[in-house]
């Protein structure tokens, strides 16, 4: 890979050459990785996997999941267009890189070009560079359904620049995608920049819409052999937004150190004055959410008897059966 100058480059939008290299080679495979890329560019793998982390958080390149760092490049149609926004110099310059490069990436991948209504993607590298894609074209909303398991890693670094720049992010997780490790203090921090989220028991599915114009339905939770439609403003876009929101209004906001996360419900009489403390508040959110009660007493730092014994005098002060009922009852006091 030379590093002399050359005239079609990413450098105007923030990319370092090398990177740039790194990036040109990862959008000739499917997924590789950074040994095996440092192998087929003749550099250290140490080199390449910094290169790799920095592409990452520019939006270019995803982290699959698993214990293996393998890596799948994003379409530059939106990858690239997303950091022009940002660039205003050279504009029309790293277009043009983006075209060139777009062209490279339609060459080797299929099944990724726009159709219909309602198109098939196949595979979770097509799965989790839809979803990349639709995080950098969202302008005003994004409503996502949260679920295992993950086709890309559970951190995600291209969501606070959208809510920075004013988009509104609208996430129900599962209690399941609540037990990943580290999921509650990435969702404590993404809610810091402004996503507003609730958690469901049983959630069924995965989706994603972005601007209510296209929405990514997997069509299956088994990732070797997944599959997921791309539908497009239509009829059955319309339905998955309705679905979305009635997910969103069944399901109980997630309280972030004691703090409602905002778009919560709350009775019009405002919240009940003889409620429960912060650390009651807590509990009574955690367990609304499906946690298993070892993970719940590790998260609030309890042993497992003294969690349970918080959680039966709640239920009775709530007149509650079971977790869910007592996240309602909570809910509709306004303890939430």
């Amino acid at each position: 890979m030379e590093e002399s100058g050359d005239s079609g480059s990413l450098r105007a939008v923030g990319v370092p050459r090398f990177d740039e290299g790194v990036y040109r080679t990862l959008l000739g495979h499917r997924d590789a990785t950074p040994a095996e890329l440092g192998r087929e560019l003749g550099f250290p793998t140490d080199r390449v996997d910094r290169a790799l982390t920095r592409l990452r958080l520019q939006g270019l390149v995803s982290r699959l999941s698993g214990r293996r760092r393998r890596y799948t490049a994003i379409d530059p149609d939106a990858a690239v267009e997303a950091l022009v926004r940002h660039r205003t110099t050279q504009l029309e310059a790293v277009r043009t890189t983006a075209m060139e490069l777009s062209s490279l990436f339609h060459s080797v991948q299929r099944g990724d070009g726009r159709g219909g209504a309602v198109e098939l993607l196949e595979g979770p590298q097509s799965l989790g560079r839809w979803f990349v894609r639709l995080q950098h074209q969202v302008r005003e909303e994004m409503l996502v359904l949260d679920r295992p398991p993950y086709a890309l890693a559970p951190s995600n670094p291209i969501e606070p620049g959208s809510l920075g720049g004013g988009v509104r992010w609208r996430a129900v997780y599962t209690p399941e995608a609540l037990e990943v490790p580290g999921a509650l203090e990435e969702i404590e921090r993404l809610a810091a920049f402004g996503e507003e989220s609730r958690v469901l028991p049983d959630l069924p599915m995965k989706l994603a819409i972005a601007d209510r114009q296209v929405a990514l339905l997997p069509l299956s939770l088994d990732l070797d052999t997944s599959r997921a439609l791309l539908v497009r403003e239509s009829t059955l876009l319309d339905a998955l937004i309705d679905l979305f929101e009635c997910y969103w209004v069944r399901a109980l906001p997630l309280v972030h150190g004691g703090r409602p996360t905002a778009g919560g419900p709350h009775p019009a009489g405002g919240p009940d004055p003889d409620g429960p403390d912060e650390a009651g508040r807590a509990l009574v959110a955690l367990l609304a959410s499906g946690m298993t009660d070892a993970a719940i007493a590790r998260r609030l730092g309890l042993s497992t008897r003294t969690m349970r014994r918080r959680t039966r005098r709640l239920f009775d002060e709530l007149s509650a059966s079971n977790r869910f009922q007592a996240g309602i009852q909570a809910a509709r006091r306004g303890w939430l």
